[in-house]
Order: structure tokens, then sequence, then C-alpha cells
């Protein structure tokens, strides 16, 4: 985008100077006065341009991903702002100097420029549905539509902020865990590849039929030493292969149905999926989407190839005027519970209050589970680690024990 140097007078007719990117003089124009500053000369700076244009370069190659929590803070900001009465476009030109994240700001910064260019809200979001979910922009069109914008985006803001403090909670509690496997596992590769070959190597002379346990650990030790390049570049290899065969129609799908028949897990995502898709179903419907609308956007953010095709079959049914649990619970795909709470609150016609019930309930379920997992966890890691050594001890000590025998 070009860069245009300019000089002009602020609100209060004090000379400023400085520069500005925009598609033409003419847009750099239009938008310095619709940010309250009239313009005096505009001219394009071709040193600025590319200066600029390789420092973004180098910014956004290694830091373009926006991460959720900056998505929350920036929405309870911009909620903030446009409570307090200021009008939308200046709203978030305040909140670009203060935003530290140079993506962000980016983003910003041309979603304020569609705006001032006659876009909505909502529309100048879409440009960025990389950034922004497909709920956060239904959202604001329904907050834009209904006049509601603040009470929208203070909601976005809360949903945001409940779904960051529960991914920490579970990424807290399954750091130590994940950290000690690696680090067993890392030990255990030294030991059998690298020592136990050296302690062993004593017993290649010995004239006697070594024990099986010896045995064993003797030619896993010696392929391991061998062969550990093979293994490490297959540790690389597999999860980047998994990541491009996610990456198809065909992939995602096998992976997500397999994610869901496992044992200890699929319980976990079915019901993570299921919390996301009622607090998602919940906001949107108590915003003013309607529901057709709001199960489309659903099976968008479900997370599961699987849980998103049984939303679009249920929405086929809601159209053809079934109710919303009859129609879930005909897809199987979702927890008797799930649908006997959805059963209750479309008859008392608090189906949106429920909805934030069942997503607190699954969510608390979720986390429960996880911390009770991660209990479990850490003393199993503990004693798989000392059942390998203790049998790498005992192999080790079975041979000198009968070359003690002989002696005696």
């Amino acid at each position: 985008m070009p860069v245009f140097e300019y000089t002009a007078l602020d609100a209060r007719g004090k000379t400023v100077s400085g520069i500005i990117d925009a598609e033409s003089a003419l847009a750099a124009r239009q938008n310095m006065r619709a940010s309250g500053i009239f313009p005096i000369s505009v001219t394009e700076d071709q040193r600025a341009a590319e200066k600029k244009e390789r420092k973004n370069l180098f910014q956004t190659g290694l830091f373009t991903r926006i991460r959720p929590a900056e998505i929350s803070m920036m929405t309870r900001q911009l909620s903030t702002l446009v409570g307090a009465g200021f009008p939308l476009v200046t709203a978030i030109d305040a909140l670009i100097p203060q935003t530290r994240s140079y993506p962000l700001k980016r983003t910003l910064a041309q979603i304020k420029d569609a705006i001032v260019e006659g876009s909505s809200f909502a529309q100048a979001l879409s440009h960025f549905s990389g950034t922004f979910s497909p709920i956060y922009i239904n959202m604001v069109n329904a907050g834009e539509t209904s006049g509601a914008l603040e009470l929208v985006l203070e909601r976005l803001a809360d949903d945001g902020e409940k779904q960051q403090a529960l991914v920490q909670r579970l990424r807290t509690a399954l750091a130590y865990p994940i950290f000690m496997s690696i680090v067993g596992a890392l030990v255990l590769f030294l030991l059998l590849a690298f020592i136990v070959p050296s302690i062993t190597s004593i017993f290649s002379d010995m004239n006697q039929v070594l024990p099986a346990p010896t045995l064993f650990l003797i030619r896993f030790s010696g392929f391991l030493q061998q062969y550990w390049w093979g293994i490490l570049g297959i540790l690389v290899v597999l999860p980047i292969i998994a990541q491009q065969v996610g990456q198809t129609v065909r992939g995602r799908f096998l992976f997500d149905r397999l994610k869901l028949r496992l044992p200890i897990i699929g319980p976990l995502v079915r019901k993570t999926a299921t919390a996301r898709l009622a607090r998602t179903l919940g906001s949107l419907l108590e915003n003013g989407v309607t529901m057709l609308q709001a199960l489309e956007v659903v099976g968008k953010v479900s997370g599961n190839v699987l849980m998103a095709r049984a939303v679009e079959t249920a929405s086929k049914e809601v159209g053809k005027g079934q109710g919303l649990g009859r129609a879930l619970a005909d897809t199987q795909m979702f927890p008797d519970l799930y649908i006997q709470m959805i059963e209750v609150g479309e008859q008392s016609g608090q189906l949106e209050s429920m909805l934030a019930k069942i997503a607190d309930a699954f969510e608390g379920e979720v986390e429960t589970q996880v911390v009770g997992m991660t209990a479990l966890l850490e003393p199993t890691l503990i004693l798989a680690m000392g059942i390998i050594i203790g049998f790498i001890v005992l192999s080790v000590c079975l041979p000198i024990f009968e070359m003690n025998r002989l002696v005696i």
C-alpha cells in the first residue's frame, strides 16, 4: 500500500505532520478528515514506503498470528469505548496506538479504513475471516442491526475470556505431565542407545547363555544405537505428514472420527465440542440471530467435521418445522443430557439461558475430568519409568548374579 507524507491541522489548529497508508492521495485525505485532521498537503513518499514495506515484511513474516487473548482484550476495550459514547471509527482509532501486537494494529487500521469508506463493521471484519471467527462476525452484524453493538461486544469479550481461561487451565494441568513424558523419553533413549551398550559389552566374551531379559536388552539397545537417526526422523516426519493429511477433507474426516472413538479422549472431545456449540448457539440467539442462521454459524465453529455435519443435518430438520432437541437427537452425536436440557429449554421458552447452563456444565465436566486424568497421569508416568529402569537394572544384574554363582 502506498505511503503518503502529510502536513495538516489538528482540531486545535496546530500544524502536525507524519505518514499515512492509503490507496491514493484522495483516500489519504478522506481518512485524515474522518480522524479529525484537516490536510494541507499530501505527497507520496517512496523512501518511507520502501522502508515500511521492508519492516512489514519482516514483522508479518515472523509474527502474523493474532492470539485469541489479543482479540478478547481488543473487544473488551472497544466495548468500553463504544459504551462511553465514542463513535465506532473514533473508538477504533483510539485503540490502534495502544495495541502492542503489530498484526492486530495493522488489521484494526484496515478495518477503520473500510468503515470510513462506507462498509459496516461486520463487513469490514469479514475481510479478515482468518482472524475473526464466523460467530464474531455474525454477532457484530446482529448488534449493528439491533443497535446493541456495545452489549454484543461485551458478550463477545466475556465468551472469549471464558474460553481462554478454560484453555489456560487445561494447558496448566497438562504442562507438567507432558514435560515429564518428554524428559523421561529422552533419558530412556540416551540410556538405552549409548549407556547400556557400554555396560553389556562385557557380556559378549562370556561363554555362557545369557538370560532372556539380557538378550532382549542387548538387541534392543543395539537397534537403537544403530538406527536412532531413523527413529528420530520418523518422529519428526510423522507430525508433518499428519498435518498435511489433516488438511485434506478425507484426512480431517478420518482424524475427527478417530478422536470421537478413542476410549478416553473421545468423550472429552465430544463434551468440549458440545459445550462450544451450546455457548455459541445461545449467544447468537440471545443477540437476535434467527435459529437457522445461528445453526449455520454453529456448524462452522464446532471444531469437528462429524459434529458439524450433525448440526447441518439438524438445521435442515429444524427448517422443516421439527424441534431443535428432537433434530439433534436424531443425529445420535450428542449426549442424552444435552438433548433433554435443550428440550426443556424449548418447552419453557428459555432456550438461550438453558444453552448457557449446558455450556457451563459440560465445560466444568471437561475441566474436572482433565484434572483427574492429570492427577493419575503423573504417578502412572513415574511408575512406568520405574518399571523400565528396573527391567534394565535386572537385565544387567542377572548375568552378574549367574557369574557369582558359578565362581562360588
